[in-house]
């Protein structure tokens, strides 16, 4: 099945006329991570040519109708991030060192705080600055509270009343440290447990100026903390709320731009193309059969959507543009299709080794385990564009000989010959080519694996990994889970789109 996914390609003529609506949208939500890119190796353009779909003429938008789509797309992209990422948090943004814009802001901030110092320094001390700090200080104290804290609030309200602080510093009567004093205390009140270690080394600070620095710092990533609670806090609600958002928001776009569909469609018409051959048909026999009495074969639309996302996973990213529905998981698909290769090349290499080994050695899951660890780690790279293949394998075959031999030692067997080894070898060195057989069995059954788990997505017991890809079946499902989950949520948003252009698609079949 692999083979077939890498078949279509985009005519040439296509690629000097992407459309306008996908250039803008890959640039506004900023997806397109150029780096990743280059590690993704290219598949062997085929012969194969697809038409471009038609698409509507081009409309002129004004500056302001494309800033305002912009903002538009970065808010979906946002809400669509935090639902689909389990572990996506706000983290204090860290300027790189020798970056211009930390050396300014290290200037303003020391100016600042000199400022201060020296205010505070004259005798009699000035407090305006100070008494600035202590107001921005307290606003940020009453944004933790919750509604119903109604006794903090009135502590917070009451101790740091501003009025009453200016009052005391023009009659000489302000006790800055006390005031410290309840701001940490309260600090410790409302932060997170993770936070109680820096709240705690406030206390022993006793410089006005670098104790009011560092309250700034820990309160800084309070506000980090109580961000990431509210995310998480909200994530179980967001879901259809943001289904309907990013339908929303697209149908707007749209709306600007008609062709933002262009890519789409040419997408599904070429699931379609390849599920309708006999060929595509018997190797993949949960993509649907005949249905009806018609004239031909009559697809599920579903089973046509679950191929079209298994395309994805073979796709050309450095030549072909990406359907725009799916443009904001371009780097999760990538990922998908990087981890994907790695299993595949381990998958073929285990199963190897397995087939040319003793039964016994084979069903030795201990030592099956410490094979495949051992491998991973030779093939961790394998997304970079400096990784050779060829060499890593070499260095696999050589590992893979000697754990073998030791193995079969411990149990009493007869270590692989020299003739044995050298086959091993050859056989582990030969899967470094995309064509090699056991490399594209593989390869075909890790995505027939990933066509099961979409089609019974919603179903109990998962499906059992093809023959050959046991060893590496709980990787697999790791994939398979974050994969479905991704396709079905595209599919809950964008649904409506897909069942208007595959009626089309599939009443012309």
């Amino acid at each position: 099945m692999s083979e077939n996914l890498d078949k279509s390609n985009i005519n040439e003529a296509g690629k000097s006329k992407s459309s306008d609506s996908e250039q803008g949208l890959e640039d506004a939500v900023e997806v397109s991570d150029e780096a990743l890119q280059k590690k993704i190796k290219s598949g062997s353009p085929s012969t194969q040519r697809v038409q471009r779909p038609h698409s509507s003429p081009p409309r002129f938008v004004t500056v302001e109708e494309l800033l305002e789509t912009a903002k538009g797309v970065t808010n979906m992209a946002l809400a669509h991030e935090i639902v689909i990422n389990g572990d996506f948090q706000i983290k204090p943004v860290e300027l790189p060192e020798d970056s211009l814009e930390k050396r300014v802001k290290d200037i303003v901030h020391k100016a600042f705080w000199d400022c201060l110092s020296v205010q505070l320094s004259e005798v009699p001390p000035t407090y305006d600055r100070a008494i600035k700090l202590v107001g921005e200080i307290k606003e940020t104290l009453l944004s933790f509270l919750l509604p119903g804290h109604t006794r903090l609030r009135n502590q917070i309200t009451e101790v740091l009343d501003l009025d009453l602080i200016k009052q005391e510093a023009e009659n000489g009567a302000l006790d800055i440290s006390k005031l410290a004093e309840f701001i940490i205390g309260m600090m410790g009140t409302l932060c997170a447990p993770v936070r109680d270690e820096e709240v705690k080394k406030l206390k022993d600070i006793k410089e006005i100026v670098p104790l009011f620095r560092a309250i700034f710092s820990v309160l800084d990533l309070m506000k980090v903390d109580m961000a990431n609670f509210a995310v998480s806090s909200i994530r179980p609600h967001l879901m259809q709320q943001s289904i309907e958002y990013e339908r929303k928001q697209f149908q707007e776009f749209l709306e600007k731009q008609p062709n933002s569909l262009d890519f789409v469609t040419q997408w599904l018409q070429e699931a379609t193309d390849d599920l309708m051959s006999q060929k595509y048909k018997n190797a993949l026999p949960a993509a649907g059969g005949a249905t009806g009495s018609g004239d031909g074969p009559q697809l599920d639309p579903v089973a046509v959507q679950n191929y079209a996302y298994l395309k994805l996973l073979k796709w050309d990213h450095l030549h072909r543009p990406f359907p725009e529905t799916v443009l904001m998981d371009h780097s999760r698909f990538q990922e998908f299709q990087l981890q994907l290769e790695q299993l595949t090349v381990l998958g073929a290499v285990l199963l190897v080794t397995f087939s040319m080994a003793a039964p016994g050695i084979a069903s030795r899951a201990d030592f099956a385990e410490k094979l495949k660890m051992i491998v991973k780690i030779l093939l961790t790279d394998m997304h970079l564009p400096s990784f050779h293949l060829e060499d890593a394998l070499t260095a696999v075959g050589e590992k893979v000989c000697l754990e073998v031999s030791s193995c079969l030692s411990l149990c009493g067997l007869s270590p692989l010959t020299t003739d044995k080894e050298a086959v091993l070898k050859g056989q582990i060195q030969a899967v470094a080519s995309p064509d090699n057989p056991i490399r594209r069995i593989v390869d075909s059954r890790i995505l027939t694996f990933l066509d099961a788990y979409l089609a019974s997505s919603h179903q109990k017991p998962s499906p059992i990994a093809p023959g050959g890809l046991g060893p590496i079946q709980k990787e697999l499902e790791e994939v398979a889970v974050k994969f479905v989950r991704l396709v079905n949520y595209n599919k809950m948003v964008f649904s409506p789109y897909y069942d208007a252009i595959l009626s089309k698609t599939l009443a012309r079949s």
